[in-house]
């Protein structure tokens, strides 16, 4: 729990930081939270896949066509999330 905390902390001061006049400081931040964006994703589709849910589904969840959400995630290995013991 303290490293998903940990994560939540850090994800805040990142989205203050993609608000910086600086572009330099601001473009960093939104590189990193492209990041942590598709590190989430792919730790929920996992955690949904091994609830059951269907690719439609998930497609539904994220607002993407089955096919879409099929092709980034299918044929992957499973990733545990952070946060999980």
């Amino acid at each position: 729990m303290s490293t998903y905390i940990d994560s939540m902390s850090q994800a805040t001061e990142l989205a203050a930081a993609a608000g910086s006049t600086d572009p330099k400081v601001g473009l960093r931040a939104v590189l990193a939270l492209r990041r942590l964006l598709e590190r989430l994703e792919v730790v929920q589709v996992d955690n949904a896949r091994r609830q059951g849910w269907s690719w439609q589904e998930i497609a539904d969840a994220l607002e993407v066509s089955r096919q879409a959400v099929h092709k980034k995630h299918a044929g992957r290995p499973a990733v545990r999330g952070s946060w999980e013991a």
